[in-house]
């Protein structure tokens, strides 16, 4: 999904930047790799740090002079293990890169934000496909991310009226087509105003918009 809302936004603007939450858990089922997009400025981020998401948010405005639009993008790994399996650090590790993170950033980005009295906050979430039969280890780690990620972003909707910034909710069935979805998501964005500012828009056949929450 990142990939996809990359290369979507390398068809749209001149430059933009990008981090990717690095890969550092020992056997994902998902690894996010950089697409080739010469407008594409790649920058590091360690999400379980506060000062590393200060450090992002600096080198984007030097890099790109100022900052319009935050894309956030949850797409956790799926790590299949029964309780008792979990290692400590694969633990310590989604919560840092998967969870915690987020807030860091949003943190730093609201504030940015509220100074200069305009942006765009838009929080995207890919659902996980189910998979698995009766017998596999369940999703523990990955799917508790994404609900942590949709309280999250419920959380700042419901407090978007009192910024003086748009914040919107974007989401999608797993079996949707990635690239669909991302040029879904910019067709909102590249709407603007506050028509959809506090809102949930969900992406799929036959779905419409949901309503400010």
């Amino acid at each position: 999904m990142s990939a996809a809302v990359a290369l979507e936004a390398a068809k749209r603007v001149e430059y933009f930047a990008a981090a990717f939450i690095p890969n550092r858990l020992a056997n994902p089922l998902e690894l996010t790799t950089l697409p080739a997009a010469e407008s594409l400025i790649p920058l590091h981020w360690n999400p379980g740090s506060p000062v590393s998401a200060r450090t992002l948010i600096l080198a984007a405005e030097n890099r790109l002079e100022h900052i319009n639009e935050a894309l956030l993008i949850c797409v956790p790994p799926s790590v299949r293990k029964h309780p008792g399996a979990l290692a400590a650090t694969e633990i310590e590790i989604m919560v840092n890169d998967h969870i915690k993170g987020w807030f860091f950033l949003v943190k730093e980005l609201t504030a940015l934000f509220r100074m200069k009295k305009t942006g765009t906050l838009a929080l995207i979430l890919s659902e996980l496909e189910p998979g698995g039969g009766k017998e596999d280890a369940p999703d523990l780690m990955g799917i508790s991310a994404v609900e942590s990620f949709r309280a999250f972003t419920q959380g700042l909707l419901h407090s978007s009226l009192e910024e003086p910034f748009r914040i919107l909710g974007f989401s999608a069935a797993a079996s949707s087509n990635t690239g669909e979805f991302a040029a879904f998501i910019f067709k909102c964005l590249e709407e603007g105003g506050k028509r959809n500012n506090g809102k949930w828009l969900r992406f799929g056949k036959g779905r419409g918009l949901f309503g400010r929450y």
